[in-house]
């Protein structure tokens, strides 16, 4: 899929080479824990992101779930997927590390776009989530906060934030080893050792190392390793803490990992289970400019490939249609980080009635992604008609399909906090600080089909499309056939602080403001070439360059309806600093970019707490999302790079209460969105070489409302029962924009704008409301083929928010005549039907799903040992961590005739395709449309051993 979204004509916005960083790289909060709960059942002293103090979570104001490291191995939380099953309105994609958050989350991979849900590692943000599945040998604590909470230091947290915290040095010499075994190979082990230095200094020290050697897929193609978190990592961290002198406190932590994953890690399986069958088309929907493996599936009928080399034993039968745990792929995935550096240190100077807190440090990493980039058929060799190439010749030019790509993340950031914290027992406390955070990062993404020795050029004729670089293209060296460099530098800057007053002894008021300025600014360079695309060969803005000595590969950088140049013709697109220029050795087209965005936000509440069992409680929260650009992976030089800053207006109330042994945490909240920015393809159908890109797309307006119940009883001694449940209902209430999937507009639930009729009626306009749609023409039953028709989306949903979501579990602590004790525990969660994108299509809708996991835990009667057995997803379901994505299929296919030898015949696959390109193709519905799911893992078990030495 990773072609289909790169030039002319893209029909859908799916990932398929999305990548993201490491679960080594941690993702804290500035949360400190107290201590660990001696059961699930206990409540911690937690260190609210909010307002900076530590706490008891019965009676922080704030709807938040804390996951203590005794909690996470009762439950068996053992990731952040596990930790979105017992958090309402929580959602997480594991295979591109992405938090989604009552309906608001972050819908790219492109570092230049900020995250709604902020993640920190110790009090220091962090750009990642996945850290916080870390072991709780490693992690005293996992918070999570719902709402905006970006008012008090940090980074705006426009939906939430996610703490983690670990456990820290101890003043007594302390040791633990575990050791944990399941199937599908999979082996972790790890350690801990802390204690004093001498009286003032204390140390931790901490290291895992995890290995898992068969995949959850199985690949049918000989000699193909299967795939799905086939993994090979280690991660270490050191801590020292001491005092200086009476007053001052300091705590230094450095972090470090590597990954060497065959196939596994965050990325691995971004391109998701595609359950579709191969299509037929030379080319997809005019959107790649390399042709398609699944073509050759069809080579013996009307016209078609010849001399086809199918690598699979089950021919051109796509084995994912039953499965997502069975594929057939001739390339593997696999996932690398060679580097990993992470330094966090705190200093806090004591003072009569305030503190003044430093937090300072930074991370680099190297991440690597390479992969496949579609699902298509294995096929390794065939021979494709060529006749608009001259001297092709009657066999037709020599494919090679071994189609892959390459991304990287090499990614730097450095923040610095100064907090001034009041430490009185007056009625009035307050908060103040500054913060800064400076970024710079690389993200290139390459495709290439390294057998193909003809994408190295030369390209086209010479003085053609090169004619801005002295009339000759320059070479290629790495086969590849797209190309795109960005590298980009973020700088933001915050001031902010908050009071908070005891009216009374039961009635409290907050007050919060913050003031953000954000800046990013940096280059992109793109090379784009085409490859025996016909119509590279035979649009209008070709002819004058191609005749007799054309060649199989055109290069296609400084044509200008595909890669954008700036003026002359028009202004520059607005975030962008200059004309586009072109390197006459490289062939890249670079421009750069620098924009900026700036805004209030904060807080206001009031808290009453009429006893000690109860608090209740009613905020208001305006967060503030930085703009950024759509730049990289999805994208050449786009003629829309910017998008503008998003803003939500939160209103919440709320409600602790313990009743007895019951215990209630409860919220309501209404959310109103402004430019939500939601990436979506922006096709062009018409035809002809013409620039189709995933852009970001500004929602206009949009609501997030729900309730959220999380409860803790115990109806008897040594029995807890945990139950958690959330309604939201996210949608959008103002915004147009057209379906990739559908872009007719004809499907089930589709609310189009325009009939045909009024879409030829402004055809001919400057700026027409409707695009041509080639693909559909001569559809039957179709009223408005031919057409690509904005749809109204007011009350569409949001992307990855589901409905409802429950979570149970049920923990018995029995303890045993010798002092030991079992204690089983049992969990069911169930999770409503998601979509992937903002059009209410059951193409687009992951189904509703539910799991049951359990475990059986026994601990020796000193403590130093525990034995835990468990087993996941217990009946092997499929779960869906994220929504669907639909696909429409079409495409374009070389066929006998006309006055070149060749007809292009643009259809959708089973509707209006030529005779032995048209059958129907598994997995789509009426009007060509399949799906791409994200699933979760299939059924695990094994035993996890403990042992503390002192």
């Amino acid at each position: 899929m990773f072609k289909r979204v790169l030039l002319l004509s893209c029909a859908s916005g799916v990932l398929s080479a999305a990548a993201s960083v490491a679960w080594a790289a941690t993702a804290q909060s500035d949360a400190s824990s107290t201590g660990t709960a001696a059961s699930s059942a206990t409540v911690t002293e937690i260190t609210v992101t909010a307002d900076k103090r530590v706490q008891n979570l019965q009676v922080v104001p704030i709807a938040i779930s804390a996951f203590n490291a005794q909690k996470r191995d009762d439950i068996g939380i053992n990731s952040i997927q596990d930790m979105t099953n017992f958090t309402p309105g929580l959602t997480y994609s594991t295979s591109t590390d992405r938090i989604t958050l009552r309906g608001v989350g972050r819908t790219t991979n492109v570092l230049s776009a900020d995250t709604p849900v902020t993640n920190y590692d110790d009090g220091l943000y962090e750009t990642f989530a996945v850290a916080a599945g870390r072991s709780s040998l490693e992690l005293a604590d996992v918070d999570i906060e719902r709402g905006p909470q970006g008012t008090l230091g940090g980074r705006n947290a426009l939906a939430g934030s996610l703490n983690e915290v670990t456990n820290r040095p101890t003043s007594t010499l302390q040791g633990e080893a575990r050791f944990t075994y399941g199937n599908y190979d999979h082996i972790t082990a790890e350690a801990a050792v802390s204690g004093p230095i001498n009286d003032n200094w204390q140390f931790r020290i901490y290291g895992s190392e995890e290995y898992q050697g068969q995949g959850w897929i199985h690949n049918v193609v000989p000699g193909q390793s299967s795939e799905g978190n086939v993994i090979n990592e280690w991660y270490a961290d050191a801590q020292i803490q001491g005092k200086i002198g009476d007053n001052l406190d300091v705590w230094t932590k450095f972090q470090s990992a590597q990954w060497f994953n065959p196939s596994g890690g965050p990325g691995d399986q971004s391109a998701g289970w595609a359950r579709v069958g191969y299509p037929s088309y030379e080319w997809y929907s005019l959107s790649d400019v390399v042709p398609e493996p699944g073509y050759a599936c069809y080579g013996n009928t009307v016209y078609g490939a010849s001399n086809v080399k199918n690598a699979s034993p089950l021919g051109c039968f796509n084995p994912s249609i039953n499965s997502p745990w069975t594929e057939a792929m001739d390339v593997d995935h696999s996932v690398e980080l060679p580097a990993y550096y992470s330094l966090n240190t705190q200093w806090t100077l004591h003072n009569p009635g305030f503190d003044i807190k430093y937090i300072g440090g930074g991370t680099f990493y190297h991440y690597e992604l390479w992969g496949p980039t579609n699902n298509d058929a294995p096929i390794t060799q065939f021979n494709q008609p060529c006749s608009f190439i001259p001297n092709c010749g009657t066999l037709g030019l020599q494919i090679n399909p071994i189609d892959s790509f390459t991304y990287q993340e090499k990614n730097g950031f450095w923040s610095d906090e100064l907090n001034f914290i009041s430490t009185g027992n007056g009625p009035l406390q307050w908060v103040a600080g500054a913060y800064q955070f400076y970024q710079s990062y690389q993200q290139p993404v390459s495709a290439e089909i390294l057998e193909q020795p003809q994408l190295n050029g030369p390209f086209g004729v010479p003085g053609a499309l090169c004619g801005l670089t002295g009339g000759v293209c320059a070479p290629e060296t790495l086969n590849r056939w797209f190309d795109n460099r960005p590298a980009v530098k973020d700088q933001s800057y915050a001031v902010y602080g908050q009071i908070d007053w005891k009216v009374t002894q039961n009635l409290k008021l907050t007050l919060g403001l913050r003031y953000s300025y954000d800046r990013k600014y940096g280059t992109e360079s793109v090379r784009l070439t085409c490859f025996t695309l016909p119509a590279c060969y035979t649009v209008p803005e070709l002819n004058p360059f191609l005749g007799a000595g054309g060649l199989p590969a055109v290069d296609l950088t400084q044509l200008g309806t595909v890669v954008d140049a700036g003026p002359p013709g028009g202004p520059l697109p607005t975030g962008v600093t200059g004309v586009t220029t072109y390197s006459a050795a490289t062939g890249l087209a670079t421009r750069a970019y620098n924009a900026s965005w700036q805004s209030p936000s904060g807080t206001a509440g009031i808290e009453w707490t009429p006893d000690t069992d109860s608090v209740y409680y009613f905020k208001y929260g305006r967060g503030y999302k930085s703009g950024g650009y759509n730049i990289g992976i999805f994208t050449v030089l786009s003629f829309e790079p910017w998008t503008a800053a998003e803003h939500v207006d939160s209103f919440e109330i709320g409600a602790k209460h313990t009743f007895g042994t019951f215990t209630v945490d409860a919220a309501a909240f209404w959310y109103n969105y402004t430019n939500l920015q939601i990436p979506i393809a922006e096709g062009q159908d018409a035809g002809g070489l013409a620039q189709s890109e995933t852009a970001f797309y500004n929602v206009p307006a949009s609501i997030s409302r729900g309730v959220e119940f999380e409860t803790t009883w115990r109806p008897i001694d040594n029995l807890t029962v945990l139950f958690n449940y959330s309604f939201n209902d996210a949608y959008i209430t103002k915004g147009t924009a057209a379906d990739p999937a559908d872009p007719n507009a004809v499907e089930p639930n589709a609310k189009p704008l325009f009939t045909a009729a009024q879409c030829a009626a402004t055809a001919s306009a400057a700026k027409p409301d409707c695009l041509a749609d080639v693909y559909s023409i001569g559809v039957a039953n179709d009223p408005n083929a031919g057409w690509n028709i904005p749809q109204n989306l007011a009350g569409n949903p949001l992307p990855n928010a589901p409905r409802n979501k429950v979570a149970v579990d049920v923990l018995y602590d029995w303890k045993l005549s010798n002092d030991s004790k079992l204690e089983p525990s049992l969990s069911y969660v169930w999770r409503d039907q998601a979509y992937g994108l903002f059009f209410k299509e059951q193409y687009d809708a992951a189904p509703a799903w539910d799991e049951w996991d359990s475990r059986l835990t026994y601990v020796s009667p000193n403590g130093k040992f525990t034995a835990i057995l468990f087993i996941k997803n217990i009946f092997n379901t499929i779960g869906y961590d994220q929504g669907a994505l639909g696909t429409r299929a079409a495409g374009i296919v070389d066929i006998p005739g006309g006055p070149s030898g060749y007809t292009a015949v643009n259809y959708v696959q089973g509707l209006n395709g030529p005779a032995g390109y048209n059958q129907h193709l598994p997995g789509t519905d009426k009007w060509g449309v399949y799906s791409t799911y994200y699933v979760t893992p299939p059924r695990t078990v094994g035993v996890e051993l403990h042992y503390k030495f002192f």
